[in-house]
């Protein structure tokens, strides 16, 4: 057999149903011995930056291995954005990139790169393959990497000799199956004793709570503190539970922050926030002082990274706290139950983001699951929109790539078809990935793209204006119809320029079509974007 087949039977053996990216030459043997295994579906982008954020979206939804390929030079390039965002998010992913044939490198080959450095700081894993008997062995060692301790982005570059190679049979090994990381039993007896005696305290919870929801809430029912999430966990923790506290760090709560700076909490537990600057507005150094810090995280790289830690917790999030949590019921705690306390925001007729947010919320489902970009309108996502249900919103604030979320909600939908998937976009990240609506399209996916657009680089625009009082004119654009752009692509879409159109009739139309369909909302809104103490940061920055 070929040695590029001998690696799909790999992958389809290990459950892998999807391999996002374009074809190219230097890959062409992989496409073509697709013919022969059904059981993997290619889906063909049209562009490898947006291939990379699927397949990021897809492997954080399904919780397994994602497959990503571009071809060399270029396509390999296109994916190194994705590979960070996966590296960044701990996501498992096998970035494959082609190259030339192994006697020309060097020799100025057509699209040639050598690609194994550029992915070295950005992967766990990066190797270039040279010979074809070494290449299944090193696609296997690649997986292992990605699924073990800390999950993350590996690859693998293949010269397109080496794939086309025949090989003996070899035999297929299985995948690696993870195992939990957790404390030892003393250990988690000594974090449960601390949590009692300390009294008060704060849960302080980031992404890595992803799929652990559960446990953090019965964490604080158990304690009875309450909880702050980082942005990037917003879509976790439901609005409506009374211990909630709301959002500290970029576009925060207000109470979070008096909670954090001014509240009377002698521990903070932080888990699953590696305490970045988004999460803590800026390295605020209130968080941790005069406070113990408890830290629990499968990486122990975050440990003391910028705030002292007392008593640091390598686990896997879930089925650290369940021990927790067994542990401080064994110790005589008893959870309270809480009812939902659900209190909306009631919108003014203004027409403007915040409302035009309300309102789509209001209409949509609440299971649905939206997909947040890069912009200002991400500010009043943060703030402003609601969660009812776990896992129903994805904010790549971390690395923050624009036109991320319209690969991301194609990712989600294929994890997770059953459960509709809203990508809330602007302009300037429509014009970055937005053709990705045809690849929507080609597949039958039911994603609703919808397009906030003020024909300028809104966040940057607030941000010059904060921070240097003035704004260049090439920030802003002549307007662009991206209703008639779908339109011309074959994808239902529609114009809203009033609050007033936005009517259940005319969104619930849009989700019930066949495949996608692309929501335009015309609206420039010059209200500063509630970005808390993000605002003073920018405004007194260089003074």
């Amino acid at each position: 057999m070929k040695a590029a087949r001998a690696v799909l039977d790999y992958l389809k053996k290990g459950g892998v149903e999807y391999i996002f990216g374009i074809p190219a030459g230097s890959v062409n043997a992989m496409f073509d011995q697709l013919y022969e295994i059904p059981e993997i579906t290619p889906i063909i982008t049209k562009h490898e930056g947006a291939a990379s954020y699927m397949a990021c979206s897809y492997a954080k939804y399904s919780n397994s291995l994602s497959v990503c390929i571009g071809s060399s030079g270029p396509g390999g390039t296109n994916l190194v954005s994705g590979a960070a965002n996966a590296m960044r998010e701990h996501l498992p992913v096998l970035f494959f990139t082609g190259a030339v044939p192994v006697p020309t490198m060097g020799l100025n080959a057509s699209q040639e790169l050598d690609a194994q450095p550029v992915y070295d700081s950005i992967t766990k894993y990066s190797v270039t393959v040279q010979k074809a008997e070494d290449l299944l062995d090193e696609v296997v060692k690649a997986v292992e990497i990605a699924l073990s301790g800390v999950p993350g982005p590996v690859h693998v570059a293949l010269p397109i000799d080496v794939q086309l190679e025949q090989v003996t049979d070899q035999l297929i090994p299985a995948f690696p199956q993870k195992e939990d990381t957790i404390p030892s039993e003393d250990t988690m007896k000594h974090a449960a004793q601390q949590l009692i005696e300390k009294e008060t305290g704060y849960l302080f919870v980031g992404q890595g709570i992803r799929g652990a929801s559960e446990q953090v809430i019965e964490l604080a029912e158990l304690l009875d503190w309450p909880i702050i999430t980082t942005p990037q966990a917003k879509g976790y923790i439901p609005d409506d539970h009374p211990l909630f506290a709301g959002i500290f760090g970029f576009a925060g709560h207000e109470y979070a922050s008096q909670l954090i700076n001014d509240g009377e909490g002698k521990t903070l537990f932080v888990i699953g926030s590696s305490l970045g600057e988004t999460a803590t507005n800026n390295y605020n150094t209130n968080l941790a002082k005069d406070r113990y810090v408890i830290q629990m995280d499968f990486d122990e790289s975050v440990f003391n990274r910028k705030y002292e830690v007392d008593l640091p917790l390598k686990s896997d999030i879930e089925p650290g706290l369940r021990m927790l949590n067994n542990q401080l019921a064994s110790m005589g705690l008893s959870r309270t139950t809480y009812e939902p306390n659900r209190s909306l925001e009631t919108p003014t007729e203004e027409y403007n983001t915040q409302n035009v947010l309300h309102a789509l919320q209001q209409i949509l489902p609440v299971s649905n699951r939206y997909t947040i970009d890069i912009g200002e309108f991400m500010a009043y996502v943060v703030h402003h929109m609601d969660v009812f249900e776990p896992n129903t919103f994805d904010i790549n604030v971390h690395f923050g790539a624009m036109g991320s979320a319209i690969g991301g909600a194609i990712g989600s939908h294929l994890a997770e078809p059953e459960r509709p998937v809203t990508c809330i976009t602007g302009d300037g990240c429509f014009f970055m990935h937005g053709m990705e609506m045809l690849t929507a399209k080609e597949y039958n996916m039911n994603v609703l793209f919808v397009v906030l657009n003020n024909a300028r680089l809104g966040m940057v625009y607030h941000g010059h204006t904060l921070q240097y009082k003035r704004s260049h004119e090439r920030l802003e654009q002549d307007p662009v119809d991206i209703a008639a752009m779908a339109k011309a692509a074959g994808v239902p879409s529609t114009r809203v320029e009033d609050l007033h159109e936005l009517t259940p009739e005319l969104v619930n139309d849009l989700r019930n079509q066949d495949g996608p369909a692309v929501l335009e909302i015309s609206l420039v809104d010059s209200n500063i974007p509630p970005m808390g103490d993000r605002v003073k940061f920018l405004s007194s920055f260089g003074k």
